[in-house]
């Protein structure tokens, strides 16, 4: 529940918020959110059964403030490559974030006897070095910035179904896969987590390729992702043992260091810089969605079927938003990205002014 809440407030930052706001407010907002960020891991530390409701509360809006203008930030760079490089590079730093996070806090609660108070703690310095870093952080101010115009754009249209294809099933995987673990392969809660080590290392190694090696034509790269997705998701009736469980969240890892990369990609090929900042927040209001209602409906499916057959019918949007995908935008120039293409993004990029 107090999951839910969190992305609540993310929506409601990412949806109704932070489309709303010119640059100047933007980025006084994305500073203001950094610094509470940082005051809420001491309140985490303090906080009781009544406390940490509004404490996530404001953490869901903090972090809804937080993502939507990192990526557009890290879209602004005039030439393409470098700009999808960096944009990709954003996405290691993702994944980077969850092979570490998790290391660092069973080191913090060895060290501590478990003490999962102080974890929140120790995470303060890391909020501060965020908080000084967001001062940096360029925004573009452009004079007519359309929100509606934004909430109309194709490259939006063409990014949620292109995450679609992923997020839907691992907005429950991420909940859970670890119980399927247990349940299937009769395993301690420890050794379920562990498939996650493997399956954020293969999606940090994707990322990583990307950022090396920038796709020009993302049509190919991202069918692969598309097939990968649904192979592995077929397969879980048919697991046999705990080893190719593991291969299979290996596969995984594929779509899931890709998919997310490649979506923003889409934005910034297919938006000007007028659109960026509120197609970006309209795309993550979208993924919170997806994070607050699947894990609902999916649980209670599995209530009724069990985990096997409800993982492997998670083809079905995989499958519809895929066709829906091809079908409609195959040949659009965002998949290939152009050279007149390229013209009318230089030609919005000549109009920012950073603040």
């Amino acid at each position: 529940i107090i999951s839910a809440l969190l992305y609540l407030f993310t929506f409601s930052a990412t949806f109704y918020i932070n489309p709303r706001l010119s640059a100047s407010p933007r980025r006084f907002l994305f500073i203001i959110s950094n610094i509470v960020i940082t005051v809420l891991l001491v309140l985490y530390f303090l906080a009781n059964y009544i406390i940490i409701w509004p404490v996530s509360a404001l953490a869901g809006f903090s972090y809804g403030m937080l993502m939507p203008n990192l990526i557009t930030s890290a879209s602004l760079i005039n030439d393409q490559k470098t700009r999808e490089r960096l944009i990709s590079l954003y996405s290691v730093g993702l994944s980077l974030s969850l092979i570490i996070g998790p290391v660092f806090e069973d080191y913090i609660l060895s060290i501590t006897s478990n003490n999962y108070r102080l974890v929140f703690l120790y995470f303060v310095p890391i909020a501060v070095a965020g908080l000084i870093a967001s001062i940096w952080i360029k925004f573009p101010e452009t004079k007519h910035e359309n929100r509606k115009r934004a909430f109309k754009n194709r490259s939006l249209k063409i990014s949620i179904l292109t995450i679609t294809t992923y997020n839907v099933p691992f907005a429950a995987l991420s909940i859970f896969l670890t119980l399927f673990a247990i349940s299937r392969f009769h395993i301690s809660g420890a050794l379920a987590y562990s498939p996650y080590i493997y399956f954020f290392a293969v999606s940090f190694i994707t990322r990583s390729f990307m950022t090396v090696r920038p796709f020009n034509s993302i049509k190919s790269p991202l069918l692969i992702s598309i097939i990968i997705t649904a192979a592995a998701l077929a397969a879980f009736p048919f697991l046999p043992n705990f080893l190719s469980f593991i291969l299979v969240m290996m596969l995984l890892g594929i779509p899931h260091g890709s998919v997310f990369p490649l979506s923003t990609i889409i934005i910034s090929r297919g938006s000007s810089l007028e659109e960026r900042s509120a197609v970006n927040s309209y795309f993550m209001a979208y993924n919170n969605i997806l994070f607050m209602i699947i894990p609902l409906v999916f649980g209670y499916i599995v209530g009724i079927i069990g985990y096997s057959v409800s993982f492997f019918l998670l083809i079905i949007p995989v499958i519809v938003s895929s066709v829906a995908l091809y079908w409609k935008y195959s040949n659009d120039e965002i998949f290939s990205y152009s050279s007149s293409n390229r013209g009318r993004v230089r030609k919005n990029a000549s109009k920012i002014i950073y603040k």
